[in-house]
């Protein structure tokens, strides 16, 4: 009695089912945080934004602050491009290669923070402004402080190697689905022909 060698192999090869299992555990809490983390920064970015508006307008009303005005819409876009850079598009990052590090993306915020900082009222009138600007360029500046701290200890490095790992995993999945639609498609093919 001969044992096929093929069959003894595939024997003990796992199920598609407990490869599927191991393939997909869940989200890398690691990243959930991260993802969060840039959530938090971004939405802060937005309020620098609205704080920068709203000074700009207030600086172009005045009509005696033209300059502060114009430094205000420069905060603007840059508090923009802050939020922007948080969802990671490839396409910034790819001309923007020092952001895709943390440190790097740190000290854009810091400057940021400091631009909304920059230039209070010092006639006392609108003291919400002055707040709303206090508040969200500390916030930016917190969160900015952290990135650079965490650049310098390599977080990002670690994020981004964490992101291949999930990706290459997903394409794992996604490819083992595949194999087993078509080995249901041809498992259908054989049936019909033997019938």
């Amino acid at each position: 009695m001969s044992r096929d060698p093929e069959a003894g192999e595939a024997s003990r090869l796992p199920p598609v089912e407990q490869l599927q299992s191991r393939v997909r555990r869940g989200p890398d809490p690691f990243l959930v945080v991260c993802r969060f983390f840039s959530f938090i920064t971004a939405l802060t970015a937005v309020l620098c934004v609205f704080a920068n508006v709203l000074s700009a307008i207030h600086s172009f009303r005045n009509g005696s602050d033209i300059f502060g005005g114009i430094f205000r819409c420069y905060a603007v876009a840059l508090a923009i491009f802050v939020a922007v850079v948080e969802t990671e598009w490839s396409f910034i990052l790819k001309f923007w290669k020092v952001l895709e590090y943390w440190a790097g993306r740190g000290m854009l915020q810091i400057f940021v923070a400091v631009m909304t900082r920059a230039f209070p009222d010092i006639s006392g009138q609108r003291r919400e402004l002055i707040a709303l600007q206090e508040i969200s360029s500390y916030l930016l500046l917190a969160c900015g402080v952290i990135y650079v701290i965490s650049g310098v200890l390599c977080i990002g490095f670690l994020k981004r190697a964490r992101q291949r790992k999930e990706t290459s995993k997903d394409q794992a999945a996604r490819d083992l689905e595949e194999l087993e639609r078509r080995k249901r498609e041809l498992e259908a093919l054989l049936l019909a022909e033997i019938e």
